[in-house]
């Protein structure tokens, strides 16, 4: 559901703003110590900001919102005094989103921004009103409009209040094609989906639906999606930036985990492990997200966006654990657990981006293990890559974008737990090594021949029990600004 909330930059004071904009509420920063600003807009309280962050132990740190009423053009409106810390990407981050959700009601919020990255305030602002309702909506709608004020002005504003529309509504693109129910999500929908996308951001696009899929030897997707009687689909969007001399440029693929729901297959999952499976396509949904704004923030590289969508059910069609299927490219796997399906799709689109695309570099985004979420939790992706420059260039990235990725190692001595008996390999790793996001890396790590390569598990942060900084529940899009920053870099 697209964002509600819009941001826009304004000239003068701040009383002058909320004045001309009819604001119910107006905000000055803080930064840490707490320092009090010189905030014309408190002239008539009868205390100083000083006293009233005292009172309430205030300490400028980002997120922290101490409210009290002021009167502006002879109307009593709230004052927030929030804390910004250093001013640091991340503290303005934090502290936009906390003004956003303090704002949730209001009509319009006028709010000073020191100096720093105003595109991260405005990114932080608008992922924290994003919201996902279907019926009736929340009693306190998002906030209409937050106008900000800096010393730079409105018209140098301007481009960072544009990067972090674009960025933002990118990650809430991906938050909303997770969310969607399964029950209306399937890979026809998706495609249906990055079709828009494509349309409505200068894209081209191709899909495959299952006959091509059958001639063009995409095993995996197929056997992945053979239980389902919605077939599966293996989408293709492609951008071309405008040209740029005789700079040829580089071409990125990016690969996206497209399952739209994940019952385990015949492998089937117990139910409480089913209720969040409809966001299993969450690295698709972050392919497609990414696509949307490349032309936005004028990304020079050739990208090409594959998302391996399928529905993984049981039924008598469904693929055994046994079975041994023949991916793109003629590599054999073997089936031993139904429920590690995402690599399977996986691997078909890493295939053909290899044979086919040439690209430069190839980075995929998956939920692909619960190992990964032991290793690292639900706040850090894992990052695994046969190349030490584009891992140090995504997890600058990640830091930068909010969204931190740790790198996890391809252990070559657990390369033979994903040998097989009948086939190239198999898909679950054989007992005895442990190291289950690992094994699943190596086993991807087969399909992208010598290519520079990057596989993403973000199966921890990808989703959310609760609302923090920036984030909501339910899909995070994890991944998106992180490699937005990356392809803006």
């Amino acid at each position: 559901m697209p964002i509600e909330t819009r941001v826009h930059g304004a000239g003068g004071t701040v009383s002058q703003t909320a004045d001309e904009l009819g604001a119910e509420a107006v905000a000055v920063p803080v930064r840490s110590g707490p320092v009090a600003p010189a905030a014309e807009v408190a002239a008539s309280l009868p205390f100083t900001l000083d006293e009233l962050l005292a009172l309430h132990k205030a300490k400028g740190e980002p997120g922290e919102v101490v409210p009290t009423q002021v009167r502006v053009g002879g109307k009593v409106r709230e004052l927030l005094l929030y804390g910004v810390g250093e001013a640091s990407p991340a503290d303005l981050r934090k502290a936009g989103a906390a003004l956003a959700r303090r704002g949730r009601g209001r009509a319009v919020l006028v709010a000073g921004v020191p100096s720093g990255d105003l595109a991260a305030f405005v990114e932080g602002a608008l992922l924290a009103s994003y919201e996902f309702k279907i019926g009736a909506p929340s009693p306190k709608g998002p906030l209409g409009a937050l106008a900000v004020l800096t010393e730079a002005g409105p018209e140098a504003d301007a481009p960072a209040i544009e990067r972090g529309t674009a960025r933002a509504r990118a990650a809430a693109l991906a938050r909303d094609l997770a969310n969607t129910p399964s029950g209306e999500k399937d890979p026809s929908w998706l495609s249906a989906r990055a079709g828009q996308v494509a349309a409505d951001a200068g894209l081209t696009v191709r899909v495959r639906g299952e006959k091509e899929l059958a001639e063009g030897g995409f095993g995996g997707l197929l056997a992945v999606g053979a239980g389902s009687a919605r077939p599966p689909r293996l989408i293709e969007m492609s951008y071309v930036p405008e040209p740029d001399g005789d700079a040829p440029g580089r071409h990125v693929v990016l690969v996206g985990k497209g399952i739209t729901f994940d019952s385990g297959g015949l492998s089937l999952k117990p139910n409480d492990n089913m209720k969040l499976m409809k966001t299993d396509m969450a690295g698709g949904g972050v392919v497609i997200a990414v696509m949307s704004a490349l032309r936005a923030l004028g990304v020079r590289a050739r990208v090409t966006g594959l998302v391996a969508a399928a529905e993984n059910m049981p039924s008598g069609s469904s693929m055994r654990p046994g079975d041994v299927i023949a991916h793109y490219g003629g590599t054999t796997s073997e089936v031993l657990n139904t429920d590690a399906e995402g690599r399977l799709v996986l691997a078909d689109a890493l295939a053909y981006a290899d044979a086919e695309l040439d690209p430069d570099v190839i980075v995929d985004v998956a939920t692909l293990t619960g190992a990964a979420k032991v290793a690292l939790g639900l706040r850090t992706g894992a990052l695994f890559a046969n190349d030490d420059a584009l891992a140090r260039a995504l997890t600058e990235a990640g830091a930068a974008a909010g969204e931190p990725v740790w790198r996890l190692p391809l252990v070559d001595d657990y390369r033979p737990a994903i040998d097989s008996d009948v086939a190239d390999i198999n898909n679950i790793g054989r007992p005895g090594y442990g190291g289950g996001s690992i094994t699943a890396a190596l086993f991807l790590r087969e399909f992208v021949g010598d290519r520079a390569w990057a596989h993403l598990d973000v199966a921890g942060p990808g989703r959310s029990a609760s609302e923090d900084a920036e984030i909501t529940r339910g899909a995070t899009g994890f991944g998106a600004r992180l490699l937005l920053d990356w392809l803006t870099a």
